[in-house]
């Protein structure tokens, strides 16, 4: 077999070998069926106890108290922007709130716009999101329906250390960080993730959301957009993405291997230092965001001096074997993705690739 190349994608983005070596094995039979997994009935008892398995592992590994409900979903991660103000909005509350980080926010809030008025309390749009907004003189409305935020930003590389208490439910987006970091998550109302970085592949989104806020739906959402409707049929409501949830079983089956959330966020942040600390003292590298907000998952780096060398970075890096660093194109520059998937020998490979280079053009 040719050699992997270290795969630095942004999202669908590297998954564990030894799972992607298990797929391989049980693609045509899956525990002994006779068939694979991408065939058998999402309402037969091989599928139900897959998606009960799912549901556990995630309560183990982000001890998910019984108040919550995991839901497994379809639509994406940018879904969610229009379901939670569609669920959660209260006519009786006053308007959403949202910490407004970046371009995923800014995605979410148009559309949660469409369906009710929202309240940005807080904004590190004056800083070009390299910094995240304080929070510390924000005031939150008592009553608001919820408050929105995104715990990492892929594009601008901040990720929120601590998170905020608010009064109203907290919603937020860690679709790049979840499985990474410990949480409560009792303090939130509601989290959701895209699948596809941290915890398998493209096609699911997974929904943990605190009971009472989904048990009275208004009437004239569409049972399809109720989470109540999928909790109800543990979702079943619809046929559910079977390929994708088999994959997320036995990446959180790798995940508890590995040690579980606390493992992988120490790998997460000694990984993410080693390139800091490397890119800080270069001289030539430079990582523009506020070092109390940068990113464990999402390294952005600049070459300041010589702008034009980081098209050429990532073109020199794919011909060495490391793909995926090319900067978003909002922002340019080289973006690492290091998720969980990637092991600690992508990241001391890629550091002995940046010191050649700039060796090279510094």
């Amino acid at each position: 077999m040719q050699k992997r190349v270290y795969n630095f994608n942004p999202g669908p983005s590297t998954l564990p070998q030894t799972v992607l070596e298990r797929i391989q094995r049980e693609l045509l039979n899956y525990e002994g069926l006779g068939c694979s997994v991408m065939e058998i009935s999402h309402r037969s008892a091989p599928f139900q106890h897959l998606v009960k398995s799912l549901q556990n592992n995630i309560r183990q590994l982000l001890d998910v108290p019984d108040s919550h409900a995991i839901l497994f979903l379809q639509g994406g991660a940018s879904q969610q922007f229009a379901m939670i103000p569609l669920n959660l909005y209260s006519a009786t509350k006053s308007s959403p709130e949202v910490i407004h980080t970046g371009i995923w926010t800014k995605k979410a809030l148009e559309e949660m716009s469409r369906l009710v008025s929202c309240r940005v309390v807080a904004s590190g749009e004056e800083s070009g999101f390299v910094k995240l907004p304080s929070l510390e003189e924000v005031n939150f409305h008592s009553n608001a329906s919820y408050v929105y935020l995104a715990s990492n930003n892929t594009i601008y590389g901040t990720q929120w250390r601590q998170f905020p208490h608010p009064p109203s439910p907290l919603v937020a987006d860690m679709s790049s960080d979840l499985f990474s970091r410990s949480i409560q998550v009792e303090d939130f109302g509601l989290i959701f993730a895209g699948a596809q970085k941290n915890f398998g592949i493209a096609g699911l989104t997974l929904v943990i959301v605190r009971r009472g806020l989904i048990e009275a739906p208004p009437e004239n959402v569409p049972k399809i957009f109720q989470y109540k409707s999928h909790l109800e049929k543990d979702s079943a409501y619809n046929t559910p993405p079977v390929f994708a949830i088999y994959v997320a079983y036995l990446i959180t089956e790798w995940l508890l291997e590995q040690g579980g959330v606390e493992t992988i966020q120490k790998r997460q942040k000694k990984k993410a230092e080693l390139l800091y600390t490397y890119i800080d003292s270069s001289g030539f590298y430079h990582a523009p965001v506020y070092p109390e907000h940068r990113s464990y998952n999402n390294i952005v780096v600049h070459i300041p001096q010589k702008k034009e060398l980081e098209a050429l970075f990532a073109q020199e890096a794919e011909q060495a074997g490391f793909i995926g660093l090319k900067g978003h194109r909002s922002v340019g520059g080289i973006r690492i993705s290091s998720y969980n998937a990637l092991p600690l020998e992508a990241i001391e490979a890629l550091l002995e690739f940046m010191k050649r280079f700039a060796n090279k053009y510094g």
